[in-house]
């Protein structure tokens, strides 16, 4: 296949922060100097989900951890992907997003979304039945309250109700933070065009491109331009070795841990997991969820995807299940001077 990618093909990390095997504190530290190394090599963002109650995210408050990560890197943004504001008051929700904005400098990337998985909501008592319009009525007090020059919040709904609430923070960046989606149907990125919202998306490279090609057909052309292009993020994970039988012999297993944390919440409720979902590492390179090789492969094939899926920003999952730090630190500057360069 013949690259012909973005002018400017930008580059970030992804991170379940999902259990790997050893001491969480232990964990969390081995990201930081993840995370300090890829500030160091240029890397746009780090990007992290938020779970709960389950080895598939060992990072419950994204900005909990991530106002950690700002302290130890200068340039790398910084963001959840996403925040369940289903899992939130709004108010609240919007007090922390403008802490972390300012302790980051104004590096904040805002991911939202309602979540995947009812069983993690039903945790904090939110009913699958309203889960969807109380993250609609969440993210609007949200982004009603980043409006510039607001002064006080006043919203009335069927599950949040604000009266001339002062807002007595506002974010680092204005207008506000740049705002994300994760998203597999083209319908929501139609929406995510129209209100300025960037994308990620995961699954085969010709399945995102239908959903990038709905961005772009949507696409709000307003006067005067962005201050950047909008980002339709392609997710993958990736590891690259000094052979393809060494990246294989680190990527396989980590996949198969990584696939049990993924399993635990579905399995211990007897919930079906997602069709979609690789059963084996074998699988997971097939679907193009995995990217294994060596650096030369490991660029060409990231190359491809990009293009294929019409992305032109590349979320790397350099860390799962339990790859060794210094398998993420080769890929990591594999991915740099391969791809970034």
């Amino acid at each position: 296949m013949t690259n012909s990618l973005p002018a400017k093909l930008m580059v970030g990390i992804f991170d379940h922060l999902d259990e790997d095997g050893r001491e969480i504190g232990r964990q969390y530290e081995d990201r930081m100097k993840l995370a300090e190394v890829c500030d160091r090599l240029g890397f746009y963002g780090y990007h992290v989900a938020e779970h709960h109650c389950t080895p598939h995210g060992r990072g419950p408050s994204p900005n909990l951890f991530l106002a950690s990560v700002a302290q130890r890197t200068q340039h790398l943004r910084l963001g959840p992907l996403v925040m369940l504001l289903n899992l939130y008051h709004p108010l609240r929700a919007f007090e922390e997003i403008c802490m972390l904005d300012h302790l980051s400098g104004g590096r904040l990337e805002l991911g939202m979304g309602r979540g995947s998985l009812p069983i993690e909501w039903s945790f904090f008592g939110i009913d699958e039945e309203v889960a969807t319009s109380r993250y609609l009525e969440a993210s609007e007090i949200v982004i009603q309250a980043m409006k510039e020059g607001a002064q006080a919040l006043s919203y009335k709904g069927d599950h949040f109700e604000l009266d001339k609430v002062p807002l007595m923070l506002r974010p680092h960046q204005r207008p506000q933070p740049p705002t994300w989606i994760t998203t597999s149907r083209p319908e929501v990125a139609r929406w995510a065009a129209e209100n300025d919202t960037n994308l990620a998306c995961g699954g085969p490279a010709s399945a995102v491109r239908q959903i990038t090609d709905a961005y772009r057909a949507h696409e709000r052309r307003t006067a005067g331009g962005r201050k950047r292009a909008p980002f339709l993020g392609l997710v993958r994970m990736v590891v690259a070795g000094s052979t393809t039988k060494h990246a294989i012999s680190l990527a396989a297993p980590a996949y198969q841990r990584w696939l049990r944390s993924f399993r635990f919440l579905y399995e211990i409720n007897g919930i079906q997991t997602p069709q979609n979902l690789p059963p084996d590492f074998d699988a997971a390179v097939d679907c193009q969820l995995c990217v294994v090789g060596t650096a030369a492969s490991v660029r060409q094939d990231l190359l491809d995807h990009v293009e294929e899926a019409g992305a032109n920003y590349l979320l790397c999952q350099l860390a799962f299940g339990d790859l060794p730090l210094e398998a993420s630190y080769y890929t990591a500057t594999s991915v740099h001077s391969g791809v970034m360069a």
